[in-house]
């Protein structure tokens, strides 16, 4: 058998995936998530909390509802079938990071949840680092003339 009989056989064997069905959930989920973080917003504004404090306040709780619903694996169930929906920046990034830590935890704290807790946003986090840098970089330039 070579190449393209295999390429033909597995693409004969695969099933199509229902694209249209697929972008549907992912921006109802997406959007969601994006309506339940800004009600969140919102709650903490009738709270009389500043604008500024309100904003950081609204990221802590998505980030800590991400790493619950991941840690009760809810986070995955409702990933399976929405999508990319779940990839709503903050919210999927802190499933991204405490994914691999809830995995390996068996392995202990140093080897298993200290080790694999970053395989996914490590490079992630490097890259926003390095990023800023050039950002930084280009804007002192540019303000230099």
């Amino acid at each position: 058998m070579n190449k393209k009989e295999y390429a033909k056989m597995s693409k004969k064997a695969s099933p199509k995936s229902p694209s249209i069905k697929n972008c549907i959930w992912a921006f109802v989920v997406g959007g969601a998530i994006c309506i339940a973080g800004q009600g969140i917003f919102d709650l903490y504004m009738l709270m009389d909390i500043s604008e500024k404090d309100g904003r950081a306040l609204t990221s802590i709780t998505l980030v800590f509802l991400g790493i619950f619903f991941t840690s009760v694996r809810l986070y995955d169930k409702l990933a399976k079938h929405a999508g990319a929906g779940t990839l709503v920046p903050i919210t999927g990034f802190a499933n991204a990071v405490v994914s691999p830590a809830i995995e390996f935890k068996s392995e202990g704290l140093v080897l298993g949840l200290g080790a694999k807790i970053f395989t996914i946003a490590g490079p992630v986090i490097v890259y926003g680092i390095l990023a800023s840098v050039v950002y930084g970089l280009v804007l002192c330039i540019i303000q230099l003339f």
